[in-house]
């Protein structure tokens, strides 16, 4: 599995067989039905699988899986990337994000389902609710599969322990993430604390910590693996912040300037509010959660740029990663673990989409 690859069509595999699993329970439900099973494998399909990696690699640094374990280790993984799933589709909804991977956001493909079909009521509506129904129906699955992973309860208990703390987290990271956004303001402290609730506990450490948990890791070594994981998800998030300003939409399957047409309020904005002068900070403010046009947006991103607070999120992100190696070096974890978690923290930091 250190072939990523290899890993993420395993993985694949064991995702398309849960959903055909819950196929067969909800076919009596009919067409309905089969058009939200349809719609859940388009959700959960693609992507880098970070979230599964760090769960199969935390796992590791703990100890070997023996070959009849394997599967069940990979349906574990799985779990992290269904609640990965339910969160992107709530995230798209809450957003009114048009798209994502390059096709369109859930939401807006059961709304456009509602209008070629003519039906009575709001399109609008209607794809809300869908996306809201199926985004509960992911997290309900992240759980169960978790829960029906195959390895012994008393391994799955503990870990279960840590996907609620997690989940619990992502909830409350997003309500404070829509509440900043309402308030129109957040300095820098305000932007990573929703950085930090919102992506990277659940996309790294908590990850690191479900899989440790499955393998009967202890609490230190859950608190090495923190050492590791927060700093590390903390670039990450910084990394996906500078993409959602600078990425190229062929790339990562979103418009350009996606945030900023937003009016996310995360870091790298916070900065640049800082580091304008009053009239120029007040054009990045105002035009934040506006249409943009393709001109806008460049304006914008210069205007960032001119700031400094692209060079200084890039600043953060290598010094939020050498903190992160540091302590992985200094962890109590077994080396192929540790090598696994080198290339995956470079994965991670040094993306382009």
């Amino acid at each position: 599995m250190t072939d990523q690859a290899a890993f993420r069509a395993s993985l694949q595999s064991v995702i398309d067989d849960f959903l055909d699993e819950q196929a067969i329970r909800l076919a009596p439900l009919g067409d309905d039905a089969a058009r939200l099973i349809a719609e859940a494998r388009l959700a959960v399909a693609g992507g880098k699988r970070f979230r599964a990696a760090f769960c199969y690699w935390g796992f590791h640094a703990v100890s070997s899986p023996d070959p009849a374990e394997e599967q069940a280790l990979l349906r574990a993984c799985a779990s992290l990337e269904l609640l990965h799933a339910s969160a992107l589709v709530h995230d798209d909804f809450m957003d009114a994000s048009d798209t994502r991977r390059g096709r369109p956001a859930t939401h807006r493909a059961f709304e456009a389902e509602h209008r070629k079909a003519a039906w009575a009521g709001d399109p609008v509506q209607y794809g809300a609710a869908a996306a809201i129904l199926l985004g509960d129906l992911l997290l309900t699955w992240s759980d169960e599969l978790l829960r029906r992973c195959g390895l012994p309860l008393e391994r799955v208990s503990p870990a279960m322990d840590v996907f609620d703390i997690c989940r619990s987290e992502v909830v409350a990271g997003q309500f404070l993430d829509v509440s900043v956004q309402a308030r129109g303001r957040a300095d820098v402290d305000t932007a990573m604390t929703v950085l930090r609730y919102k992506s990277a506990k659940y996309s790294i450490e908590r990850p690191l910590h479900v899989g440790a948990a499955l393998a009967g890791g202890d609490a230190a070594t859950l608190s090495a693996l923190t050492g590791f994981g927060l700093p590390l998800g903390e670039a990450f998030q910084l990394r996906d912040d500078q993409l959602g300003v600078f990425g190229d939409p062929a790339v990562t399957g979103k418009p350009a300037g996606d945030d900023l047409v937003e009016g996310k309020r995360t870091v790298l904005v916070a900065l640049a509010l800082d580091g304008s002068p009053s009239q120029r900070a007040d054009v990045l403010d105002r035009a934040l959660g506006t249409a943009l046009s393709p001109g806008q947006v460049q304006d914008l991103r210069a205007l960032i740029v001119d700031s400094g607070a692209d060079r200084q999120v890039e600043a953060m992100i290598d010094e939020l990663s050498r903190l992160s190696l540091d302590a992985l070096d200094a962890a109590p974890l077994r080396d192929e673990a540790k090598t696994a978690l080198r290339d995956l923290s470079a994965a991670v930091t040094q993306r382009v989409h």
